[in-house]
């Protein structure tokens, strides 16, 4: 079974507080650069970017700091990632990320914490054969 996240965009009012819990989690800051879920509400409907784990970027990692768990979730062992960013270039729906004086690119690992915060439930954690 592959754990995801799953974007209710219809749902979605723009609160942003998915972007605000998880760079707090991750960043221990609001700033929206840093949050793993990029809410893009100039458009309609809204744009809900969220890594869906298609594993794209694991095979453009020339030093293998990319796996995938048993859970179907792509993660970064930071130890082994030499900031070459030929994941983020490989990443088909731009939901790998950096940030301006980041060494490490980040993605979402499907952690749940936006989906928890979420008032309208535009974002969920499920689950897919």
């Amino acid at each position: 079974m592959k754990k995801l996240l799953k974007t209710y965009p219809d749902k979605c009012i723009a609160c942003h507080m998915c972007e605000s819990v998880c760079a707090n989690l991750y960043f221990k800051t609001d700033e929206a650069e840093k949050s793993c879920i990029r809410i893009n509400d100039s458009v309609s409907p809204i744009d809900m970017n969220v890594c869906n784990q298609c594993q794209a970027c694991v095979s453009a990692c020339p030093t293998k700091a990319l796996t995938v768990t048993a859970q179907g979730v792509v993660m970064l062992n930071k130890k082994l990632c030499i900031g070459c960013y030929m994941c983020i270039a490989a990443c088909p729906t731009d939901s790998m990320h950096r940030y301006l004086g980041g060494l490490n690119p980040f993605k979402c690992i499907a952690c749940g914490a936006c989906a928890k915060t979420c008032p309208v439930e535009a974002i969920k954690i499920e689950t897919e054969e």
